[in-house]
């Protein structure tokens, strides 16, 4: 059962707004980024032990290896997989804590989400239960794979990073669709974005990034 971990001063709207001051003097600008995360409880993506710093703009882990983003990477990749065309159908490779694919679930009609581990997709699937959100669909699988049922996709992101990018998830890409996706080893990674034009890829190298490897499996 997932806690409401309704501690003092960690639920509080001043600290809530004291993120979205700072990921605004970060350069997020996208009102719906800002008002989801503004009103999202981050702290209930988070073990009890570390819920007191939900807000703060740092990745925190959640066990099993992994880690809940920092904020302003969820803002700066959401803002991105949502600048030009509407994204009505978005893919997420690796669920995680679940916090990013609740912040997508906000702003766009459908959301696809896939991760390996399967006690990280029950704890998810339950916080998506209790915040009522009921646009998500979860699978547990391997994510390099994509959700091949389900494509092609508007918008793909992804939450871990590969030495390359897995060509399933190219294809799987609608014409007109663009996928953020972390590429590098564990020494150096970068953020990439590719828009699919008919046939061709387009592809945009961004900021340097740290995440965790999208590894091939699941457990």
């Amino acid at each position: 059962m997932i806690s409401n971990h309704r501690g003092i001063g960690m639920t509080s709207q001043r600290t809530r707004d004291r993120l979205i001051t700072r990921l605004k003097e970060q350069g997020i600008q996208h009102p719906g980024v800002l008002a989801i995360m503004k009103a999202l409880p981050r702290h209930l993506f988070v073990d009890e032990a570390l819920a007191s710093r939900a807000y703060e703009d740092t990745a925190l882990p959640i066990g099993h290896g992994q880690t809940i983003s920092q904020p302003f990477i969820v803002a700066r990749m959401t803002e991105i997989l949502l600048e030009g065309l509407p994204k009505n159908k978005v893919l997420e490779v690796g669920t995680g804590s679940g916090y990013q694919t609740a912040v997508l679930s906000r702003l766009v009609e459908r959301v696809f989400s896939v991760e390996r581990i399967s006690p990280l997709q029950n704890q998810a699937r339950e916080r998506f239960y209790q915040l009522k959100f009921n646009n998500i669909r979860l699978k547990h699988s391997d994510g390099s794979w994509g959700w091949e049922e389900n494509a092609p996709y508007d918008g793909i992101i992804v939450t871990c990073a590969p030495e390359q990018i897995p060509t399933e998830l190219l294809k799987q890409l609608a014409p007109g669709g663009r996928l953020v996706i972390p590429v590098g080893g564990s020494a150096e990674q970068s953020l990439r974005v590719i828009d699919r034009n008919g046939n061709s890829f387009e592809e945009t190298e961004l900021d340097a990034v740290s995440f965790v490897p999208l590894l091939s499996g699941h457990i």
